[in-house]
């Protein structure tokens, strides 16, 4: 246990009500080590190493799928004597996977990472995580390769949709109330990828440099914040090096920092691909998935000879098992088995309308052009396939609904990843929801090919609506943060024609914005989901108040980010696998920002991005005020949010330290949403978690004593009147 530390960490998790509550047949803590103590006991190493290994569960060579097993990322063996359940696994960030529709059916796409982060709701996340397991589970799924939190050090990283964004806290809340939520539905989530994973290129032998303090305190806080509110069933390490080591046989980030020094639980499994050899076990990995896609099944025979023949491998194997054992019994996964059933189609779109709907970001609005007036008569569309679908990212995440996609335009030529790999739109027409909202108005559509042909239709409009789209996917990094296939001159050449010109994005992080000074609004809908063209149109003619904040710091140019030239663009060839050539690496220097990722770079560097971290607009306006900051062994802050405006709005007040006895800083304390009707104000109090008022050092977690100043603010710009406090010195480290 953990002293202080875990007082604030329950603190925390009463306030978001983010704490993993397990469905029926859950068991307790103890109960579930002392089921999985005695089942493994009871086990043969053959059954043991049996536990330690899976297949991917797709036509892939001469792989043999067992009879009855879901078409999905990965099948391990039970243990039928002894009631151990198979573990049937999907890849599940965003929805139950599609697999190129493999399996005959679709799911609920929820909206992307990004716009799940937007929304700063754990409740949402929540809600998004227990109506993917429901469908998962209804698939006959046990297992989600779920829980993406790794933080967005560069914005140009292919897997940045599906994470929450570039702070500890808000990914470590979000992340672990999604877990959480997934769990809560007797189907173990897992939370990946274990760790400083925040690129695509050479993903399979880049090396993150970064010293333990720095990670400690960023990327690893992250993992540890959401692992202590959701408590997953497993970790998944990532494939990329860690300080020289591959993540997934580094003896310093499993067996030190996750498993002594944070006392997880819980089994590590690797990702698909990343197991080197039978050693990585002794460095602290529990499981080798998708072993067909490694040189050999280094978590089979060579592991049994090992257990049988080495006693440190035997009571490894011991441990190992048990880990997986105890994660089935806590759950509930034995007790509620899969049971496949359709899925509530309407149901699951009503909730990836809702997260669409609060994670859309309004981030200019010139002259209140938005909401939409009704009486507007020639309404352009331009671009985006806005007449098909919405975007969605690529690669393993990939979820589609029944039919799958609206539109799906292939980037590789053959493969086992090209259907992962292609560029899919859901079926959800923003044009549609257009022409459904406005059936008075003439509403008309151009592609947006043709610059010339866009904006000539432009100068005949009452508006232009603009839809510009980043696709990003799995395996390959985006070269810049520009619109790709010339969608920013369409952008200016319409904006150049119509001044009335609402630009929606839907991208996967954050872009460039040429245009920005001459369009009149900016909408961020990300890749919004299901029901992505019904929420668009829902925020542009305000049936909904936009509500969504920034998770990520959007740059002016690629100038100011840490590593401006793209690490490895000149010298990587790339390749979704990323193997790359035999012996190449790749050293990222990450202690260029150390813990000071995203706002807490540009406050480092006094640089002024296109749109800060927290930021975003409301069709109503709000008052922050009141705060005040307890110090003593339980910090915490208090401040009140007013609806200053006429119509009902969310806001999200953020709390941040910006100066401690060590100096001036930025860094995201706390936060709360509200939803406030015209003229209420409320008064709300966050516990604050000591790890952010500290820094780490050799010795441990440590608070200098003296003075430190908070600010309330609507951004990690745009702060109030600041306010001191004395806290006293502590310096303290994990205890077993």
């Amino acid at each position: 246990m953990r002293s202080w530390l875990c007082c604030a960490a329950l603190l925390a998790a009463s306030s978001t009500q983010a704490l993993a509550q397990t469905g029926s047949g859950a068991e307790p803590s103890g109960d579930a080590d002392r089921r999985a103590a005695a089942t493994e006991a009871a086990m043969t190493n053959a059954e043991r190493v049996a536990m330690l290994n899976g297949i991917l569960a797709m036509p892939l060579g001469d792989t043999k799928i067992p009879e009855g097993a879901p078409l999905g990322a990965g099948y391990i063996p039970g243990v039928p004597r002894l009631a151990v359940p198979a573990l049937t696994e999907t890849d599940a960030s965003l929805g139950v996977s599609y697999l190129g529709g493999l399996r005959g059916d679709g799911a609920t796409a929820l909206p992307s990472g990004m716009a799940m982060g937007s929304t700063w709701s754990p409740e949402l996340m929540r809600a998004g995580g227990a109506l993917i397991a429901s469908e998962a589970h209804a698939k006959g799924f046990n297992v989600l390769l779920a829980g993406g939190i790794n933080l967005v050090r560069d914005p140009r990283g292919g897997r940045v949709f599906e994470y929450l964004g570039e702070d500890p806290l808000h990914s470590g809340l979000l992340g672990g109330a999604a877990v959480a939520g997934i769990q809560s539905r007797n189907v173990i989530s897992t939370i990946k990828h274990f760790a400083l994973n925040p690129t695509e290129i050479g993903r399979q032998f880049h090396n993150g440099i970064l010293e333990e303090g720095a990670l400690r305190m960023s990327d690893l806080l992250a993992f540890e914040i959401a692992i202590e509110q959701g408590q997953p069933g497993s970790v998944m390490c990532a494939y990329n090096k860690v300080n020289g080591a591959q993540a997934c046989g580094n003896d310093r980030l499993l067996n030190g920092i996750l498993k002594k020094d944070w006392g997880y639980k819980g089994w590590v499994m690797s990702d698909w691909g990343s197991v080197r050899a039978t050693d990585f076990a002794l460095a602290g990995l529990d499981q080798q998935s998708g072993s067909q896609l490694d040189a050999a099944v280094h978590f089979g025979a060579p592991l049994l000879d090992a257990a049988n023949s080495d006693r440190k491998y035997r009571t490894r194997v011991a441990d190992m098992s048990r880990r997986i054992l105890r994660s089935i019994y806590a759950v509930g996964v034995d007790r509620n088995p899969p049971q496949k059933a359709a899925i509530d189609v309407a149901a699951g779109a009503t909730v990836a309308q809702d997260i669409a709907e609060k994670g859309i970001v309004l981030l200019q609005n010139r002259d209140g052009i938005l909401p939409l007036a009704a009486s507007a008569k020639k309404i352009l569309v331009v671009g985006g396939y806005a007449d098909a679908g919405v975007l969605s990212g690529a690669g393993s995440s990939q979820t589609q609904g029944q039919g799958g996609p609206a539109v799906s335009l292939p980037t590789m030529k053959d493969g086992l990843f090209t259907a992962l790999m292609a560029q899919n739109y859901h079926r959800s027409s923003p044009l549609d929801a257009i022409r459904a909202r406005a059936p008075q108005a003439d509403v008309s559509f151009r592609d947006g090919r043709y610059p010339a042909e866009a904006a000539l239709a432009a100068k005949h409009a009452d508006l232009v609506i603009v839809f510009g789209t980043q696709w990003l996917t799995e395996g390959l990094d985006a070269p810049d943060l520009s619109l790709p296939q010339g969608q920013d001159e369409v952008i200016a050449a319409v904006a150049k024609a119509n001044p009335k010109t609402v630009v929606v994005l839907e991208t996967g992080g954050p872009v460039a914005m040429p245009w920005q000074r001459d369009v009149a609004a900016i909408v961020e809908a990300w890749y919004p989901g299901a029901r992505g063209g019904e929420a668009i149109a829902a925020v542009l003619f305000g049936d909904v108040n936009p509500s969504g904040r920034l998770p990520v710091t959007f740059p002016a140019s690629v100038a100011q980010l840490p590593r401006p030239d793209l690490p490895g663009a000149e010298t990587v060839e790339p390749s979704f696998a990323g193997h790359g050539k035999p012996g190449q690496t790749l050293d990222i220097d990450y202690n260029v920002e150390g813990a000071d990722v995203g706002y807490r770079w540009f406050a480092r560097k006094a640089e002024k991005p296109l749109y800060p971290f927290g930021f975003g607009l409301s069709y109503t306006s709000f008052d922050r005020s009141g705060l005040s900051v307890a110090g003593g062994a339980a910090p915490a802050a208090t401040f009140t949010l007013r609806n200053s405006g006429a119509r009902d709005g969310a806001d999200i007040g953020q709390v941040y330290l910006v100066e401690t006895p060590r100096g001036k800083t930025r860094r995201l304390v706390a936060f709360a949403r509200a939803d406030l009707k015209p003229g209420e104000a409320r008064t709300v109090e966050v516990p604050i978690d000591p790890r952010l008022l500290a820094d780490w050092t050799p010795k441990g977690w440590n608070i200098a004593p003296g003075t430190y100043r908070f600010a309330l603010g609507a951004s990690a710009e745009d702060l109030l009147e600041e306010v001191g406090v004395q806290i006293a010195g502590k310096t303290w480290n994990y205890t077993r």
